[in-house]
C-alpha cells in the first residue's frame, strides 16, 4: 500500500477528472462554448507527455553517465508512453479544432490545405515523428551497448528539438491556435475560470501519475524479458 499510493492518487485524479470535468461551470466564450471542457484532455495530455520525455531524457543521460542498462530500458519506455500521450493530446486537439477553429469570414476552419499549414499542427507533427525515429533507430540496432548509446544520444537530440518545434517556433508565426504568441490560454489567469483552474490542475497530475505507472510497468516487463533472455 505504501509503494501504491501514487498509482491509488492518478487513478483517483482521473476519476475526478471526467467528473468535474463534465459537470462544472465554465465560461461561456461564444467559440468554445462547452468544447472548452477538452482543456482537461487535450492539454492536460500533452503537459503529462512533456513531463514524460523529460524523465526520459534524464535517464538518457544517466545512462551515459553510469552505463547502467535499466537507465536504458526506462528511458525507452517513458519515450514510448510520452508518444502516445502525445497522439491522444493530438487526437483530441485535432477534434476540438475542427469545431473551434474559424477563419476570418467566421466560417468552420475545416479546409485541410489550410490546417496542413498550420504551424502548431506542423510542430507537434515533427516532435512526434522525431522521437518515432528514436524508437525506431533503437529497435534497429541488435549490438546492446551500441544500441543504448546512440540511442541515449539521439533522446538527447529529440529533447532538445521538442520545445523549439512545440513551443517556441510556432509561436513566432500566424497561428489560430488560441494564445498565439501571447503564450498558452491555459496558464493565463484571463482565460480559465478558478472553477475549470480546480480540474486543470489536478489532471495534469492524474494523466502524468499515470503515464508514469504505466511506463514502469512497461520497464518492469522488459528487465524481466532481459533476465530470462540471459538465462
Amino acid at each position: 500500500m505504501r509503494k501504491s499510493w501514487w498509482k491509488i492518487l492518478g487513478v483517483l485524479l482521473l476519476v475526478y477528472t471526467f467528473i468535474a470535468g463534465l459537470l462544472i461551470d465554465v465560461p461561456r466564450n461564444p467559440q468554445l462554448q462547452e468544447t472548452i471542457r477538452n482543456l482537461f484532455f487535450h492539454v492536460c495530455m500533452w503537459f503529462g507527455m512533456m513531463i514524460l520525455f523529460i524523465i526520459s531524457f534524464i535517464h538518457a543521460i544517466k545512462y551515459l553517465r553510469t552505463g547502467n542498462y535499466n537507465n536504458d530500458i526506462a528511458s525507452r519506455q517513458y519515450a514510448g508512453v510520452g508518444i502516445l500521450f502525445g497522439l491522444l493530446g493530438y487526437l483530441t486537439g485535432a477534434i476540438w479544432m475542427s469545431y473551434t477553429w474559424i477563419d476570418e469570414n467566421k466560417t468552420l476552419f475545416n479546409s485541410f490545405d489550410s490546417i496542413a499549414r498550420e504551424p502548431k499542427l506542423i510542430g507537434a507533427a515533427i516532435a512526434l515523428l522525431v522521437y518515432a525515429a528514436y524508437l525506431v533507430l533503437r529497435d534497429s540496432i541488435q549490438d546492446i551497448d551500441k544500441r543504448a548509446r546512440i540511442s541515449a544520444v539521439y533522446n538527447i537530440f529529440a529533447f532538445a528539438m521538442l520545445f523549439p518545434s512545440i513551443w517556441i517556433i510556432p509561436r513566432l508565426l500566424p497561428s489560430l491556435h488560441p494564445g498565439g504568441s501571447e503564450g498558452n490560454p491555459a496558464l493565463n489567469f484571463k482565460d480559465a475560470s478558478m472553477n475549470m483552474r480546480l480540474v486543470f490542475y489536478p489532471a495534469i497530475a492524474g494523466w502524468t501519475l499515470i503515464g508514469v505507472w504505466i511506463a514502469t510497468l512497461k520497464i518492469r516487463l522488459k528487465i524481466l524479458h532481459e533476465q530470462k533472455l540471459m538465462r
